[in-house]
């Protein structure tokens, strides 16, 4: 049997992970209701759900009600063998650039069709900054998307390059355009943006190449408020610490 539920053949688990998966970044903290709309389901059903799910732990109730992620999911979130080996191995080396640049750096992997930042180290520079560790962001407007989509398979790169969104002023639609830009990044081995994911914001990304193999394990880069200065000091952190990474995965 599915359980006591009103639709037919959902089990509890299904909506259980359907009260968690209604929170994101755009959505961290949701009260019943919101909860209820996202999850698609009852309301009494809900709150009953989260009641639990506040019991255990993996949900927070705030003092005027709404809802957030509880401590025992973020910490089973940290065992998650995505995050796990490359965040160990990574972390020095992104404290490396960090303390190279002053920027904030990125670690980042590709999940389907978008980019997942694993990894995120704040610079002092005042610049836009959208992403967070955990976060999703899209492939062809961010620095370390355009590394991932350029090494990505053809079937990604046919799902990303049919659903181009203008972001920005800046953002780069144009399919021509971007597949030159892949093309670069695949010969040169580095992607940069330009306000093309925030206003005031650019970057500057390079591919993590596992050294057993030869394939791109991930990316880091770093957003600044202009290319036009320290590129070179800004490339050649991140290039060490890539190849460091790379080495250690």
């Amino acid at each position: 049997m599915a359980g006591n539920t009103s639709t037919p053949g959902v089990t509890v688990a299904a909506r259980l992970l359907s009260i968690i998966a209604a929170f994101d970044e755009q959505h961290r903290s949701l009260a019943l209701s919101e909860l209820a709309q996202r999850a698609g389901l009852p309301l009494p059903t809900t709150h009953r759900l989260a009641a639990e799910l506040v019991t255990g732990g993996a949900l927070e109730r705030r003092t005027d009600g709404r809802f957030e992620v509880g401590r025992l999911l973020w910490s089973a979130g940290l065992l998650a063998p995505v995050e796990g080996k490359l965040r160990q191995v990574a972390e020095p080396f992104l404290h490396d650039v960090y303390a190279a640049t002053m920027a904030t750096a990125h670690l980042a992997i590709r999940e389907g069709a978008e980019v997942l930042y694993l990894e995120r180290m704040m610079g002092r520079t005042s610049v836009p900054i959208v992403s967070s560790a955990g976060s999703k962001l899209p492939m062809h407007c961010t620095g370390v998307g355009k590394v991932l989509l350029a090494h990505a398979p053809k079937e990604i790169q046919d799902q990303v390059f049919a659903s181009l969104t203008r972001v920005t002023p800046f953002t780069i639609v144009a399919q021509p355009v971007l597949a030159g830009q892949l093309e670069r990044v695949r010969r040169d081995g580095v992607a940069t943006t330009n306000e093309e994911m925030s206003l005031g914001a650019c970057s500057l990304a390079v591919p993590v190449v596992r050294a057993s193999d030869g394939t791109v394990a991930a990316a880091i880069g770093v957003v600044v408020p202009n290319l036009k200065r320290d590129r070179q000091r800004l490339l050649g952190a991140l290039q060490v610490a890539a190849r460091g990474i790379g080495r250690l995965l």
